[in-house]
């Protein structure tokens, strides 16, 4: 079979993402890419690298040009989902690679993003493990509304998530610090992410539980089977484009051991296609996943802190955003999960 696809926000780094990755998935064929101030213009001049979708032209986002497919995606700036999503027809399978529709708590929303509540959708996140052993992937099996997590988020979420169900990590002192490649802010124009002011260079933001992704990380760890979770997380722009090194830190529960916490994580990832645990004793570079729809874990159990320490690298815009989206529409359409999706990254 042949599914008709359109991508919103087509001409930005996460809309080019999907864009690559569809362009080699066999079931889907997209025929309109929309944006916004870029609408009129050839997608080659804003996507350079995607030569095989040059005969396609940008149109205007909105609900008329998005509906008609059976496949929409949306990359677009929070608050511009809402807007569309409603107008699309019920049977329309919609993925939003936007924060619209993650949050379930409406205060939440009104917290850290403002605006309208436009309500919870499917979860888009296959491998995030339920407190009773069960994958999130069984709610995304035949769902047409699916939520796209944040990177920082998916990152943090599948480091820790098994310890959280297994027993063998407390939820209440969570730490993270990411280092975060600049891809991930967006396309947009912004004089702290030019070239020459972030080569060498690191530096904080979202410092002090501001991140917007703060809320959709402990909404992961209760689900996980997290109880009184607290996440502090810090994100650190690094001069790199692409990649997520999130070092995420928790307290050991009381009586657990190095040996029960590795078989935690063994047990949640022995069989999944795109998460891996590393062996003992290594960790993952972010350069180990760029291209690819993977997510590299390393493990190690701090025994003088009493903490344990996961150190998960991935590409912010592939199992971060645009790999994620296409396995959820893959599962959602009861296709093989790993269709048009690389486990192989590109090197050097």
């Amino acid at each position: 079979m042949s599914l008709s696809v359109a991508v919103a926000g087509a001409s930005g780094y996460a809309g080019g993402e999907l864009l690559r990755l569809l362009a080699d998935h066999p079931e889907f064929t997209v025929t309109t890419v929309t944006a916004f101030s870029n609408a009129g213009q050839p997608l080659i001049a804003l996507q350079p690298h995607l030569r095989s979708l040059s005969h396609l032209t940008l149109v205007e986002t909105s609900a008329e040009n998005l509906a008609g497919h059976d496949v929409v995606f949306l990359a677009l700036p929070h608050g511009k989902s809402g807007e569309i999503t409603a107008a699309l027809p019920e049977g329309t399978l919609v993925i939003d690679c936007g924060a619209d529709h993650r949050l379930t708590d409406p205060d939440a929303w009104a917290r850290f993003y403002g605006g309208e509540y436009y309500g919870a959708w499917t979860y888009g996140l296959p491998e995030l493990i339920h407190a009773d052993g069960s994958r999130h992937r069984d709610q995304i099996a035949g769902a047409t509304r699916i939520a796209v997590p944040g990177c920082n988020v998916t990152a943090i979420s599948l480091g820790l998530a098994p310890g959280i169900q297994a027993g063998v990590l407390q939820a209440d002192d969570i730490v993270a610090v990411l280092a975060v490649g600049p891809s991930g802010a967006g396309k947009a124009l912004k004089t702290n992410l030019l070239a020459a002011e972030i080569l060498g260079s690191a530096s904080a933001y979202g410092v002090g539980g501001t991140h917007r992704h703060t809320p959709e990380i402990t909404q992961n760890l209760i689900v996980a089977g997290g109880s009184g979770v607290s996440v502090s997380f810090t994100p650190m722009l690094v001069p790199m484009s692409r990649g997520i090194l999130a070092t995420s830190t928790a307290k050991l529960a009381p009586g657990a051991t190095a040996a029960q916490v590795r078989d935690a994580f063994e047990a949640a990832y022995g069989q999944e296609p795109f998460v891996h645990l590393l062996p003992a004793g290594e960790f993952p570079r972010t350069a180990d996943t760029v291209g690819a729809n993977t997510a590299l874990i390393g493990l190690a159990v701090d025994e003088t802190a009493g903490r344990v320490v996961t150190v998960t690298a991935i590409d912010n815009l592939v199992k971060g955003t645009a790999g994620a989206a296409i396995q959820s529409a893959n599962i959602a359409l009861g296709l093989p999960e790993t269709t048009g999706l690389s486990t192989n990254g590109v090197a050097p």
